[in-house]
């Protein structure tokens, strides 16, 4: 019996971190934001599929193993022989990196190549971070989230803030991913970044204004999170956790809040708050990117 096609599909880019270790050697790491919150829906019990490219050498194998053990759809993780996508990590504070993949695997990810109906099972499709920057991977991507808005599939976008969107052709993919979204993860740092002459508030209400039918996520670290949908306001304060470092806690609270949305928490902003602040607080509890566990989440929470 075949299995069931997933409910939620992220689309964008899976990479390798060199991280630049205190000897001057480096370590190589499997990461990438969209990556990364695939890999929290999944471990958190959702039907995920992870819709991208990546290389056919001892980067691709690792990226496709920690797929797999994740419990990602492996219909959807493509193998092109190209060279990997990597980012050189060379400081973590303060944040110093650049990325390697002038013609790398992640930008010949082939939509036509995906499972046969994977649209019609698909309930959320999300997008962002540096697929989005990325030609011509981008206008692929935007093309994708285009049809799958006009064919009544909820889109979720996280445009994830990272120098290359300084460029100036980004805001013609951010405003139109705003407005097609259902479902928007913002950080304080985004908004510095995006909306550089504009404060935290008045960049949040220009991006509510740009998706006045969207819920919106706003996370502040450490000071917690903001889930706001018309009226509607909830604040979520961060949950106090051992911190061994906050790489992926992002991506981690993207995964946890849209697997509260498709568990059955729909319609309840606090209870999705809840989850996805749990999820990145587990996640800041291991170092590096990790993706935290149902039963991890539960415990956390009932505590």
């Amino acid at each position: 019996m075949a299995m069931p096609l997933p409910r939620y599909v992220v689309f964008g880019e899976a990479l390798t971190d060199m991280v630049r270790q205190a000897d001057g050697s480096w370590l190589g790491l499997p990461g990438g934001s969209c990556w990364n919150v695939a890999r929290a829906a999944a471990r958190l019990g959702l039907a995920t599929g992870f819709a991208g490219a990546v290389s056919q050498d001892l980067f691709g194998d690792e990226l496709a193993r920690a797929s797999a053990e994740a419990g990602l759809d492996g219909r959807f993780l493509q193998r092109v022989a190209r060279s990997p996508f990597l980012a050189f990590v060379a400081s973590r504070h303060p944040p110093r990196y650049f990325f390697v993949g002038d013609d790398s695997a992640d930008l010949h990810f082939d939509p036509a190549r995906l499972p046969a109906g994977w649209r019609e099972a698909a309930e959320v499709l999300h997008f962002g971070s540096i697929s989005l920057v990325r030609q011509p991977l981008a206008a692929r991507l935007c093309e994708e989230a285009t049809q799958a808005a006009r064919a009544g599939k909820r889109i979720a976008f996280d445009p994830n803030f990272r120098d290359l969107m300084r460029a100036p052709g980004y805001a013609n993919v951010l405003e139109p991913m705003l407005r097609l979204a259902s479902y928007i993860k913002i950080s304080d740092e985004d908004l510095a970044g995006l909306f550089p002459a504009l404060d935290t508030g008045t960049a949040l209400a220009q991006v509510r204004a740009m998706a006045p039918d969207a819920t919106v996520m706003l996370t502040r670290g450490a000071h917690g999170m903001t889930l706001l949908k018309g009226s509607s306001i909830v604040e979520q304060p961060a949950l106090a956790v051992e911190v061994a470092d906050t790489v992926g806690c992002g991506d981690a609270a993207m995964g946890g809040w849209m697997a509260g949305v498709l568990s059955g928490a729909t319609g309840d902003l606090a209870a999705q708050a809840r989850l996805a602040a749990a999820a990145a607080a587990i996640a800041a509890t291991r170092p590096g990117a990790y993706p935290p566990r149902r039963d991890e989440v539960e415990k956390l929470l009932a505590a």
